[in-house]
């Protein structure tokens, strides 16, 4: 059990200290780290129960598998307990990068700065790659080229669908959780770390493997004289899980609430989606089964658009443009039979892999549910909140069934410090140490200059098209009625609770991200143009300004000021 008063400065007189209770050290050895597509994950501090339940035993080590499995690091070279692969701090997720580019060094054809795009995107901060001996590893890159030969060549995932039947048994196997005593509970919420562990390993291989198809396309459509192609290849691609949330809320927005076809579709919605909601990947938060308002709301949000604005009519149209460009490039390689051979399988390679990431995560998430579930029951029961259960540790979860009123002061003190973390604004990128938390600066003070008119901010091209409209700046997916219809979606980040604001936006505008963030693959399929990596634009760019985004080009013009 941790002790408060000794627990290496986390806490002192019941303030926030240096250090949280979960912060982990840097280590030595890969010392680069970013919150960089981290945010999409866990945007917020995650709860205590939830790291050490949930990630460190199971999507650490899962991470941790999967690049020795790949073969970017061997077992000697990555810790047994605590995986250089992410860090935390300040209660934080962090993505190793110096682990990220490790694989740039050692996979064929890769390079440490293709790696960095695809993290970092256009960000100006970040720190030049330091090559060591060690770094080159031939008998690695022979393991990654075999990897990566796989990927090209793949033509199903079959442990994909392993892994969601196990998904979807685990929700099934859920008993009536207030039938269950407390030591019941306990031990269904941490029933699922070895299929955590696989589930993440997996999901680690999908995401590694959507760099492999798009870079081949890529590299063909540059060729061609056309580098932007290879978005519109990769655009409406079909079978993406996350996408298949704001389709079905669009079916119910087209719905009268008071009709028993709604109500029956919303309790089937519930019973396929409810695992979902804002930072999802922490059982303290609420999803959509939890906290049913929160998809009402999106509904409603939902409703003023037009038939004509239906997701699915603009993924046909989509599709459409994707196998025209698809022919142009089969035509424009029928005299090259080799590359035009290397094409299809890279078009397959990034469709599969592409899909497939967004089914590994919804898997996971499924089972990251159940934890939350019996975790909220067991507050229940014990009459704590579920924000109060979740400021648990792993280690002390028997003794809190033992006797749990031993832990109110204790939890209340805890989830008060907890709370202090949400005001901190972590730094994007942190290198070799890290700075005493009350060094951090505080969200909301931002010295980032507003934009003036006809002023260009760049990017990262997303998702292919241009669109012109009023920019609403969205800090918090809770409130989706800010957003009217049209008007272009200015956020901070995104994660799947987000995709549903996309449907009525007209476009997409994401302070961080990169090649496999969630809000390209979802604007990809939803059909509509996104720019992310665009630094500070919720600081710069005001409610109500008009802009265009190009999301071919990655720029975002503002035509004119409110």
């Amino acid at each position: 059990m941790v002790d408060l008063e000794n627990c290496g400065g986390a806490m002192a007189n019941g303030q926030l200290g240096d250090r949280w209770i979960t912060d982990w050290d840097p280590s030595p050895k890969y010392p680069v780290y970013t919150r960089a597509n981290a945010g999409e994950v866990l945007p917020d501090p995650c709860s205590p129960l939830c790291w050490t339940v949930v990630w460190e035993p199971g999507v650490n080590m899962g991470w941790r598998d999967s690049q020795i499995g790949a073969g970017t690091v061997d077992d000697h070279e990555v810790d047994g307990q605590r995986p250089e692969v992410v860090g935390m701090f300040g209660g934080y997720l962090y993505i190793n990068a110096s682990m990220a580019r490790l694989f740039g060094v050692r996979g064929p054809g890769l390079a440490p700065e293709m790696i960095d795009a695809t993290y970092f995107g256009t960000h100006p901060d970040v720190p030049p790659y330091i090559a060591e001996p060690w770094h080159e590893s031939p008998a690695n890159t022979a393991k990654l080229g075999e990897w990566m030969g796989r990927v090209m060549m793949a033509d199903d995932l079959p442990q994909l669908r392993e892994d969601q039947r196990d998904a979807n048994a685990a929700r099934d196997s859920r008993p009536d959780l207030a039938d269950l005593d407390e030591a019941a509970l306990v031990k269904r919420l941490t029933s699922f770390r070895a299929h955590l562990r696989r589930m993440f390993e997996h999901h680690l291989d999908m995401t590694a493997g959507t760099s492999i198809g798009p870079g081949a396309l890529g590299a063909i459509s540059e060729a061609l004289g056309d580098p932007g192609l290879v978005l519109t290849l990769i655009t409406s691609i079909g079978d993406v899980d996350s996408a298949a949330p704001s389709n079905a809320m669009w079916n119910l927005s087209r719905l009268s609430r008071d009709s028993q076809e709604y109500r029956e579709g919303f309790a089937a919605f519930i019973r396929e989606f409810g695992s979902r909601g804002p930072n999802e990947w922490d059982i303290r938060s609420d999803t959509w089964e939890t906290k049913p308002s929160l998809v009402t709301s999106l509904i409603d949000a939902m409703r003023a658009a037009p038939d004509s604005e239906s997701p699915m009519i603009r993924n046909r149209k989509n599709t459409e443009l994707r196998e025209a460009a698809q022919a142009r490039v089969r035509a424009a390689l029928a005299s090259q039979p080799e590359v035009l051979a290397q094409f299809e399988v890279a078009l397959r390679s990034a469709h599969l892999y592409l899909a497939g990431r967004e089914r590994a995560k919804t898997n996971i998430i499924k089972v990251v549910h159940e934890v939350r579930m019996a975790a909220f029951a067991l507050a229940a029961r014990t009459g704590y909140t579920s924000s109060q259960i979740c400021m648990l540790l792993a280690d002390e979860l028997d003794a809190f069934v033992a006797q749990p009123d031993e832990f109110r002061a204790r939890l209340a003190q805890r989830e008060r410090q907890y709370n202090e973390l949400f005001e901190l604004d972590p730094p994007f990128i942190l290198g070799g140490s890290v700075p005493p938390l009350s060094q951090w600066p505080k969200k909301g003070d931002s010295k980032a200059a507003p934009v003036t008119a006809g002023e260009v901010l760049t990017g990262m091209p997303g998702a292919p098209g241009s669109y012109t409209g009023r920019a609403r700046v969205i800090l918090d997916p809770a409130d989706p009625l800010a957003l009217e219809p049209g008007e272009v979606l200015v956020a901070p980040l995104t994660d799947p609770a987000w995709t549903p604001l996309f449907v009525p936006a007209g476009a997409v505008v994401v302070n961080v991200g990169a090649l496999v963030s969630h809000a390209i693959i979802v604007s990809r399929e939803l059909g509509i143009p996104c720019v992310v990596s665009v630094k500070d634009a919720t600081n710069r760019i005001p409610d109500g300004a008009t802009i265009t985004v190009d999301g071919s080009t990655g720029s975002v013009t503002v035509v004119s000021l409110p």
